[in-house]
């Protein structure tokens, strides 16, 4: 049994072998189009990888146990299916003949070890009206003939994502009709794109190819990061009839490690032309003679390197003209109404009533199922954002405050839209689109209902992988815990108290000047709890309070904090913990408590810390509560001090350390 086949190998009835995109690709380098040299692994190397693991009837027992009617029961059972193909082993006949491949290529390219791209090929993908575009995966910039089995192998596993698995389940499909994967040179490309062999918006125009094109690798327009340039050509007379040039700020690249990284597009380029006249026609004329080819509309990847074009991938374009039409409809009875842009932070679609904030005495206005539109978020808008059905802000990117906190929450988020809290009014009912970063006018049912829909959730915890190096999580929501997390990683590296006292509506300090010391340990007891529990017995770190004076002024008692001009450097961490120790004893208390009922896996973590005396004065603090020995005490390196330091604590005794590279890299620059 072959399992891998070069294109030229590929016969008619192989589509069942190589999947769909191989066999595209074999048929479109038999007809002499500038492909990418490739192989072939074939379904048999699945098969033969599942039937010696002895996956296929666990696979059935998961499958036939899922709610599809419930997202959360689909994607625990797509995190427990490529958890079991991740950690297989691929059997040694198979492994050796991918390998030998691989050499073969590498060979073939006269290149010692060849940059490959790995991308599945499923037999359901790309053939027919089943398209299944962008269901399975592809891994960029593999080299080495190791690291390229270890992609097959994830490509293997993307065939039960959870989008995949709802895909074939809505199409009636077969779970176990395998996949392919196409191992291909990789087109370290300097522009890259789309083309579509007809007008995708009114699939009625077929005499038009409409292109669009970004700088670097082609990720970066999949993925939908930048607005890439538009290019419209007449199909008969090969006129170019329509440009529009988009700014694309970033571009997808390799690295000098050879590793596929994001960069900033130079500023000369950013709302520059990406392709040239000639390249634009020559692209185009591609996609007539593919198109052709197969005798119908194509939907078609290319890539160009140092001035030459390829052709990295061709599939039908199998949505049908009807349901582009409807799509289109809702489309433009919206499209006129789309107030806001921004990047989407968080998946999802929700329509609420606007609610505007512009300062933290205003988050009161928010009530259950209101849009949130802000500048940006901070800590204290927390128990505001987890009553909103969405967050919409004029600052920030994927990673900013407002991003983490809606992804935790699970709660659409679209941000960075410059103009949000000028263009939309308080009261206003609105449509979030955070899958496509959009927000419309009116309360859009259309796009509501299609968010209910698996299909569109986004990926959760990635599938333990057994590793030496141990992978902890962050926790800021006690309630947002799950035991499906808790098997993946191995325990909290970092819980904070902040958000968790914020819910009480009342400064912590307030609860110590009222004498409710034991008021507030029992909060703090109750909410870090709930974490130790499952987890047990994995670590649980928790931080002790690292709240800046200008964070919980809208709490009860707020407005007792002293003014600082530089909160970030001020009154907090471990100096506030030892000048006003009522808060830690509250915390230490409620530690000590969880010991004594058996959760023995709590373990307290001291912020932003300085010198080894700060150290000695909360030990000493934990001697006068009786903080039992079981309760390990570490610290945060956070200020170059510390590090500096950092054999002087090691002495003075710690059990562990957590780098808190935000602040150690501001204060290192002097930010």
């Amino acid at each position: 049994m072959r399992y891998v086949l070069f294109p030229e190998e590929v016969k008619d009835g192989d589509l069942k072998r190589v999947g769909g995109k191989g066999f595209n690709l074999a048929k479109l380098i038999s007809a002499g189009f500038p492909v990418p040299e490739c192989f072939f692994v074939t379904t048999d190397a699945y098969h033969r990888f599942i039937e010696e693991n002895k996956l296929r009837e666990e696979i059935d027992k998961v499958i036939s146990s899922i709610n599809f009617d419930n997202i959360d029961s689909l994607r625990e059972a797509s995190q427990k299916i490529q958890g079991m193909i991740l950690q297989a082993q691929i059997p040694n006949d198979v492994a050796n003949e991918i390998a030998s491949a691989y050499l073969k290529l590498c060979e073939i390219c006269n290149e010692k070890d060849l940059f490959v791209a790995v991308r599945s090929s499923a037999v359901t993908e790309d053939i027919g009206k089943a398209s299944a575009a962008g269901q399975q995966e592809t891994f960029l910039n593999i080299k080495g003939y190791w690291n390229v089995l270890q992609a097959v192998k994830r490509c293997w596993a993307s065939l039960f994502t959870s989008r995949a698995i709802y895909y074939r389940h809505q199409k009636n499909l077969p779970h176990h009709a395998g996949i392919a994967v196409v191992v291909q040179k990789m087109v370290n490309s300097e522009k890259s794109g789309v083309m579509f062999t007809l007008n995708p918006a009114k699939p009625e125009e077929k005499n038009v190819i409409t292109i669009e094109a970004v700088w670097g690798l082609g990720e970066t327009i999949v993925q939908g990061e930048v607005t890439p340039d538009l290019y419209v050509v007449d199909k008969t007379t090969g006129e170019i009839i329509k440009k529009e040039i988009g700014k694309k700020f970033v571009k997808r690249v390799r690295d000098e490690y050879g590793k596929t990284v994001e960069v900033r597009v130079e500023e000369d380029k950013i709302e520059a032309q990406v392709l040239t006249e000639e390249e634009i026609l020559t692209v185009a004329a591609y996609g007539k003679k593919i198109e052709e080819f197969y005798g119908k509309p194509q939907d078609i990847e290319f890539a160009i390197e140092k001035g030459k074009v390829y052709i990295v991938q061709a599939r039908p374009v199998t949505v049908l003209a009807e349901d582009v039409r409807k799509a289109r409809d809702v489309h433009e009875s919206i499209g006129r109404k789309v107030l806001v842009k921004g990047l989407p932070a968080s998946p999802g679609i929700a329509v609420g009533r606007v609610k505007i904030i512009k300062s933290l005495d205003e988050l009161n206005k928010i009530e259950k199922g209101d849009v949130l539109v802000t500048e940006m978020t901070s800590p204290d808008y927390v128990p505001a954002m987890e009553k909103s059905c969405a967050v919409v802000t004029d600052k920030g990117g994927i990673t900013c405050h407002a991003a983490i906190v809606s992804r935790e929450l699970g709660i659409p988020c679209i941000v960075g839209t410059g103009i949000a809290t000028k263009v939309l009014k308080d009261g206003m009912i609105v449509t979030v689109d955070a899958v496509h970063g959009v927000v419309y006018e009116g309360a859009i049912e259309e796009l509501a209902e299609e968010a209910k829909k698996p299909v569109q959730i986004a990926a959760g915890v990635s599938p333990k992988i057994i590793t030496a190096t141990k992978v902890k999580v962050n926790v800021a929501f006690p309630e947002s815990v799950t035991k499906d997390l808790a098997e993946k990683v191995d325990g909290v590296g970092l819980l904070r108290l902040e958000h968790l006292l914020a819910k009480t509506g009342k400064h912590p300090a307030e609860y110590i000047r009222e004498g409710k010391v034991e008021e507030l340990s029992k909060v703090i007891e109750e909410g870090v709890g709930k974490v130790a529990e499952v987890f047990y017995p994995k670590p649980v770190w928790v931080r002790s309070l690292d709240a800046r004076t200008d964070e919980f002024r809208n709490l009860e008692g707020g407005d007792k904090e002293p003014i600082e001009a530089n909160p970030m450097l001020g009154w907090h961490g471990v100096r506030r913990s030892i000048e006003e120790k009522g808060i830690l004893i509250a915390e230490m208390l409620a530690i000590k408590r969880l010991h004594e009922r058996g959760l023995r896996n709590v373990h307290l973590m001291i912020p932003f810390i300085i010198s080894v005396e700060e150290l000695r004065k909360v030990k000493k603090i934990a001697e006068e509560v009786g903080l039992p020995e079981s309760v390990k005490i570490g610290i945060m390196v956070e200020t170059p001090a510390c590090a500096l330091t950092i054999e002087d604590f090691c002495k003075e005794g710690i059990a562990f350390i957590s780098f808190g590279t935000n602040d150690l890299t501001q204060l290192t620059l002097g930010v």
